[in-house]
């Protein structure tokens, strides 16, 4: 690896995805807009004044369609790279995810693979309402054979990504728009980050705070304020939700004692709920206190940005809840 630079998670992302397809010819992009346009949000710009139209793809508006499409790609020895335009639209692909591209290289014993990854966008705290706005993690966890990945940092985002692509299995990898334009430290040059392991943010003694993606610069803030009143506060990113690192979660709360889960989806059924059970089956004796949750409330997301933002977890609520778990506060 190279020097590092200040990037944003767009430009990483980019970054990432120009350099793969230097890298290997068989990665190909399809996805609404992502070509002369360049993303709606600019990821992919420039990737088609190099690479050209055979390989950078404009795709009509059937998210079913070109999903579709790519998986029969994979099959043939591609490494498609499918935009989602938001996470939402994932409802309209699917049948071919959960029912094709997970399936396939179990059900051929392997005589198949599938190395698709389907990028998208969540735009949770942006104003976009209850049809642009969710974040469908949760979606997907109970579906064998889908890798689900969840950046948080320039870094990550970068490292993440190329290893997705070139993954023998589909993974679904997960962009928080609000984390977009945030910089960070990201060398130059190819690295891996392999999927599966996890991150400890910031290390602490008095409490584990398990955050999931746009929750991690959150859970640093509130780490920081936590500091200043003496609670020193572990901060474990996932990054990828499956596979999961559970060793890596446990060993944190063995040594801390308490649980904090700070995620960015719905409440009800959420990653926050796994990771929970996860703890109570296997380190169960180790907790001084009951593991807290924090996620969104389970109500379809406002298009009013005030209303908006009291749908996703602050700085502010991860400190109070951290100091309950703590102090016995309420």
């Amino acid at each position: 690896m190279g020097e590092a630079r200040e990037l944003s998670m767009a430009e990483a992302i980019n970054e990432a995805l120009r350099e793969e397809m230097r890298r290997d010819e068989r990665v190909i992009l399809l996805g609404e807009d992502i070509g002369v346009l360049g993303g709606i949000y600019r990821v992919t710009k420039g990737l088609l004044e190099e690479f050209g139209p055979e390989r950078v793809i404009d795709t009509p508006i059937s998210e079913e369609g070109f999903v579709g499409a790519a998986i029969g790609l994979a099959i043939m020895g591609f490494r498609p790279v499918v935009e989602i335009m938001y996470a939402d639209f994932l409802a309209n692909c699917m049948n071919q995810l959960v029912n094709f591209a997970a399936k396939m290289r179990y059900m051929s014993g392997g005589q198949l693979k599938v190395p698709l990854v389907v990028r998208t966008m969540m735009a949770h705290g942006r104003g976009h309402g209850g049809d642009h706005s969710q974040v469908p993690i949760p979606w997907f966890l109970n579906v064998p054979g889908l890798k689900l990945v969840a950046p948080s940092t320039p870094y990550d985002a970068k490292g993440l990504l190329k290893a997705a692509i070139r993954d023998d299995s589909p993974v679904i990898y997960f962009e928080p728009y609000i984390l977009y334009r945030v910089r960070g430290p990201v060398p130059e040059g190819d690295y891996v980050i392999p999927l599966g392991e996890a991150d400890v943010k910031r290390e602490g003694n008095d409490i584990t705070i398990v955050a999931i993606s746009a929750m991690v610069p959150r859970a640093l803030e509130a780490a920081e304020k936590l500091a200043d009143e003496g609670i020193s506060a572990e901060v474990v990113d996932p990054r990828t939700i499956v596979p999961l690192d559970e060793e890596a979660i446990l060993r944190s709360v063995m040594k801390t004692n308490r649980l904090l889960i700070a995620e960015y989806s719905h409440k009800r059924g959420g990653v926050g709920a796994e990771i929970a059970a996860l703890v109570v089956e296997k380190a169960f004796d180790y907790l001084d206190a009951p593991i807290l949750r924090l996620a969104s409330p389970d109500v379809p997301i406002p298009v009013s940005p005030p209303l908006g933002q009291l749908t996703l977890p602050s700085a502010g609520d991860i400190v109070k809840a951290a100091r309950a778990l703590v102090l016995g506060e309420t």
